[in-house]
């Protein structure tokens, strides 16, 4: 996917935190430690693999294709490639607001490990907490 298409299909998907624009994702394609994976035109996971560490930095997948596995399978396949990148230990930040992300991130072995108070703001202005969740690999 383009980048371009990335920040569609995540303007589709996200208010917050705000969505992602071409520039942000063009910005992650020329890193080396950054990796994508994609499930057609519905979904993709932007993941980042450093220091025995991997982080998904973001999952977006079409809302007329949620609730089918690709955000399960997008997730396994992410394990998977940070694993072959060295890493033992996983991170996410996701918003506490959204119960479905908290709900896939926690039946994928992720649990809470902190909080971010404040962390995203909402199209209303109001602060919302991040909820920082982590795994072992």
């Amino acid at each position: 996917m383009t980048p371009e298409a990335l920040a569609a299909l995540h303007q589709r998907c996200f208010v917050t935190p705000r969505p992602w624009g071409p520039a942000e994702f063009a910005l992650y394609d020329s890193d080396p430690l950054v990796f994508l994976l994609v499930e057609a035109d519905a979904g993709f996971l932007l993941g980042r693999a450093v220091a025995g560490e991997a982080e998904v930095l973001t999952l977006a997948v079409a809302p007329e294709s949620r609730r089918l596995g690709l955000g399960r399978k997008l997730l396994a396949r992410f394990t998977y490639q940070a694993r072959l990148r060295g890493a033992q230990t996983a991170f996410l930040e996701v918003s506490a607001a959204n119960a479905a992300a908290l709900a896939l991130y926690e039946s994928a072995g992720f649990s809470a490990s902190g909080r971010r108070k404040g962390y995203y703001t909402g199209v209303d202005g109001v602060r919302i907490d991040a909820v920082v969740m982590a795994r072992a690999l």
